[in-house]
């Protein structure tokens, strides 16, 4: 159960479904039409079962009684079944979740908030506490995130790893461009930037970095931002306060196909963001051969990204360093490829298949 399907709840319910074959269908609970953060283009499903509680609406926009009365009310209907619940902190999910366990379900949540993504209460902590009673286990995003559910009183064996996933078959067949090194020439290569346009993603502190890069390179590559948002035209001033107008390209709103082209021709993600659970873009560009810049408050870090392997870790505070990698990658072809080479070493750890074994590990203990 997700808040509203996007095309990597699509992969994982999938992937799920490919390894039960038919001996158990898969259903995904679907809370809303919409989502209230993401624009998600609807996408198909095929090997699974897709139930829309509110077709026409977000979930914060219906009631809560009457929200949590009709996700018990189809929990109930679908009959003894393993429940895999995601948004643990709404109320209808938790009065859901406790019903179902009195009624003998097995519940399961999965999440990857950890513990450095903001300041934390100890009072909220304590409460959140209560609201992961119900569930029998859990599926984490990351190491950070397993270690934020035992905080929680989980143990290590009711915890396990795969929620953040993706399908890298997916993502690879969406362009016939070869993941990197092959594929579009080092020198015709760009810097790339996937993200919403918010305050979390550190989209001053890149363009910061860009103009230090800039400076520096003989002939600047452009930078791509793929996304939208409410900073949309104060980044736009900006980069023509700056003076780089020229090479800073946005892009707008991009589905997931285009994410894949994109990435074909780049020669590395930037992700900077201040907070990020996890960072599921880092998969689409390892999918694509391309190396990382990444902030550590990333959750896709803890295994997916290696200083001087991949990518390199850089502080989201760090314009400086950050425009350092940059400089770095852009000059260096050798070292470019040998990163884009080793990123091949990762792509498994994304991959929904991962999932899929995670949902297994739990259903079996």
């Amino acid at each position: 159960m997700w808040e509203n399907l996007g095309p990597m709840h699509v992969d994982r319910c999938r992937a799920v479904s490919k390894e039960f074959k038919s001996r158990r269908p898969v259903i995904a609970i679907e809370l809303a039409g919409r989502s209230d953060t993401y624009q998600w283009r609807r996408t198909e499903t095929d090997s699974f079962e897709r139930v829309t509680l509110f077709p026409d609406s977000t979930f914060s926009e219906v009631n809560p009684l009457y929200r949590t009365w009709i996700l018990l009310r189809t929990c109930i209907n679908i009959g003894p079944a393993d429940l895999f619940f995601c948004h643990y902190e709404y109320a209808s999910t938790f009065f859901t979740a406790i019903f179902l366990r009195i009624l003998g379900r097995r519940v399961f949540v999965m999440n990857d908030s950890k513990f450095d993504d903001k300041p934390r209460r100890i009072g909220r902590e304590l409460f959140k506490r209560i609201y992961l009673v119900p569930y029998k286990g859990a599926l984490a995003g990351s190491k950070r995130s397993a270690e934020y559910f035992k905080f929680f009183g989980f143990s290590g064996r009711d915890v396990v790893l795969g929620y953040d996933t993706m399908s890298i078959e997916r993502i690879k067949a969406q362009t016939e461009i070869p993941p990197a090194p092959d594929g579009l020439p080092f020198d015709s290569r760009h810097f790339t930037v996937i993200a919403r346009l918010v305050e979390k993603k550190n989209l001053f502190s890149i363009l910061h970095a860009f103009v230090l890069y800039a400076q520096q390179a003989r002939r600047p590559r452009t930078l791509h931002l793929c996304g939208s948002g409410p900073l949309e035209a104060q980044l736009r001033e900006k980069v023509k306060e700056l003076g780089v107008a020229e090479y800073v390209i946005f892009r707008g709103l991009v589905d997931t196909a285009e994410i894949s082209r994109t990435l074909g021709q780049s020669l590395a993600l930037i992700l900077a963001s201040t907070e990020e659970q996890f960072g599921l873009v880092v998969i689409e560009a390892q999918a694509m051969g391309i190396p990382i810049i990444l902030t550590p408050n990333c959750g896709a870090r803890d295994e997916l990204v290696r200083t001087g392997v991949n990518g390199f870790l850089v502080e989201a505070d760090n314009p400086i360093g950050m425009a350092y990698f940059m400089h770095l990658l852009s000059r260096d072809e050798l070292l470019w490829q040998r990163l884009a080479s080793n990123a091949k070493r990762f792509v498994p750890l994304g991959d929904c298949a991962r999932f899929a074994d995670g949902c297994v590990q739990l259903m079996t203990r």
